[in-house]
């Protein structure tokens, strides 16, 4: 699986060609659908080049829908460089139009006090299953116009503590949680503070969504809701490895007027190491008339 993690960091190791401006290529991950976490995290890369600062916090919003078809052009304008705080904002731009926009800070490190909630209790990630098997389990309930697409290898190795099958929906609570970690050893000039944050935005967004439709036993897969991610926002509270397990808690408190409101915590050695909280759309469609 070497190549999967190769490719993973070659598509968010965006591509400087000025001072603030950048190039980031895409990928069909879910066919002509433009995964958010991709942009999230090639965002985060290319202001992550305009400092020496680790970042603490970054702040977005999903405009417009991105394309696979076309690259992805990032500006980046330098709002602030003080004694402690950098503050950058970030364009991402396809043909002409913004599609995404970010503000990320960045912070020198020091110490002050601490605290944090106490970790959660879930099995250990060795014990569980991956993904992909739990794909393969429920394989004949996917239509065959989606089964490519839905039994592409993810980029990141991904253990759920319980797997919900999405072609088979039901209420349930809207806790969810999942073990991740990429597949190889990051190394060499991209195994940095920004790579891995990039690399946990990226997977961010992957499921987060889904909580705040789980007690409503409705899902993206069957058709029965629209759903997209509407806005980001991570919060890094300590440096971490994305080549170590770490624990993706989620949860949703709140849906209504077609929005959900969902969160996050990522977890590493009981410590927790970043925040996630996002705003989605989740559209009921319309069943068809007889």
């Amino acid at each position: 699986m070497r190549l999967l993690t190769q490719e993973l960091l070659d598509l968010l190791n965006v591509q400087q060609i000025d001072q603030y401006l950048f190039q980031g290529q895409t990928n069909q991950l879910f066919g002509s659908h433009l995964f958010g976490g991709q942009i999230l995290a090639q965002a985060l890369i290319a202001a992550s080049k305009t400092t020496d600062r680790p970042a603490h916090s970054l702040h977005a919003y999903f405009i417009r829908s991105g394309r696979t078809d076309l690259p992805i052009l990032f500006k980046v304008e330098n709002l602030r460089d003080g004694s402690s705080f950098s503050a950058r904002q970030v364009h991402a731009l396809q043909d002409g139009e913004v599609i995404f926009s970010a503000m990320v800070s960045f912070v020198q490190p020091e110490q002050g006090l601490d605290y944090q909630i106490d970790p959660p209790d879930y099995p250990h990630p060795e014990s569980l299953l991956p993904e992909q098997e739990h794909k393969l389990s429920i394989l004949e309930d996917v239509p065959s116009k989606y089964r490519d697409i839905f039994m592409q290898q993810f980029n990141i190795l991904i253990h759920p503590v319980e797997f919900s099958n999405p072609f088979r929906p039901q209420k349930q609570k809207t806790q969810y949680a999942e073990y991740f970690r990429s597949f190889d050893k990051i190394e060499g000039k991209l195994d940095t503070i920004a790579m891995h944050q990039a690399i946990a935005a990226y997977y961010s967004d992957y499921n987060l969504l889904t909580t705040s439709l789980r007690p409503h036993g409705v899902s993206y897969a069957n058709g029965g809701v629209q759903s997209a991610s509407l806005d980001h926002t991570m919060h890094f509270h300590h440096h971490f490895r994305v080549d170590e397990w770490l624990l993706y808690d989620m949860y949703a408190t709140r849906s209504s007027q077609a929005r959900g409101l969902n969160f996050g915590e990522m977890w590493q050695n009981g410590k927790l190491v970043c925040s996630v909280s996002q705003e989605s759309l989740m559209r009921q469609r319309k069943k068809p008339t007889s």
